[in-house]
């Protein structure tokens, strides 16, 4: 690797894992750029993976204060996440690297897309509120949605901070930042299953990915810092704005 080579990929990495903290969406910077450095699609996103995988325990620690009295949904979601992840991830081994670059764009679509209902929607699912709703059925739509979203995390997970924040949203988690903590530590959850399979897989570089980590980890924690010093519309905003970009570059690279 060439020094401007390591350069890009410390300055990706750095960014994907600012991003991922705050919104998600770090994949958009690193995936095409281990694509560009000639990695397989699946090689591309395993290192990707595993590279970013560090950065949410960055953010996790800069949200610590704002994740009080949330044990019990880290507990029960967290579960969720790690049998899905460990699902997502089987499921991008054996898919064909063609199938999976098709696929991929209209995965995160439909992510932002949710995102940016989340207002109506919301309003229209909590009349009653879950809070003075059924527990049970909060937590069945909870369990649902969590499931098929760590899923979709272990099978790619460009954008899965977005799923994850909009479920969270409509299940009432209204405290952006609140959100932002608890979906750190479920990414890692989903991560850490796609971070064992796909290494006993041999799909990652690993000289590329403890390098990209090194740069995840700081961003992360820069990002969720920064992040508690900006309003709640600014974030869902740039969460939106995300979202599409990842979706336009990725229709993009499918010509």
């Amino acid at each position: 690797m060439s020094l401007l080579e390591i350069g890009l990929m410390f300055a990706a990495a750095f960014i994907a894992g600012f991003v991922n903290s705050i919104a998600g969406g770090g994949t958009l910077l690193t995936f095409p750029l281990l694509i560009w450095l000639g990695l397989d699609p699946k090689v591309a996103n395993a290192t990707s993976t595993v590279a970013l995988w560090p950065g949410l325990f960055g953010g996790l620690f800069g949200y610590r204060r704002e994740m009080t009295d949330s044990s019990l949904i880290l507990m029960r979601l967290g579960a969720v996440s790690v049998v899905g992840g460990g699902v997502g991830a089987w499921l991008l081994i054996v898919t064909p690297s063609p199938t999976f670059a098709r696929l991929v764009p209209f995965l995160i679509l439909f992510a932002t897309v949710l995102f940016m209902l989340q207002g109506p929607v919301n309003r229209w699912l909590h009349e009653p509120s879950p809070t003075s709703g059924s527990q049970a059925s909060w937590w069945t739509i909870a369990i649902i949605v969590q499931f098929f979203s760590a899923v979709y995390g272990g099978y790619f997970g460009a954008g899965n901070g977005i799923w994850m924040l909009a479920a969270m949203g409509l299940l009432g988690l209204h405290d952006i930042h609140r959100a932002n903590g608890i979906k750190n530590f479920l990414g890692i959850c989903i991560n850490s299953v796609a971070v064992i399979a796909f290494a006993i897989s041999h799909l990652v570089e690993w000289r590329i990915s403890l390098l990209m980590a090194v740069a995840a980890l700081l961003g992360g924690y820069v990002g969720a810092r920064t992040a508690r010093r900006v309003g709640p519309l600014v974030i869902r905003r740039a969460i939106v704005v995300i979202g599409f970009v990842i979706t336009a570059v990725m229709l993009w690279r499918m010509r």
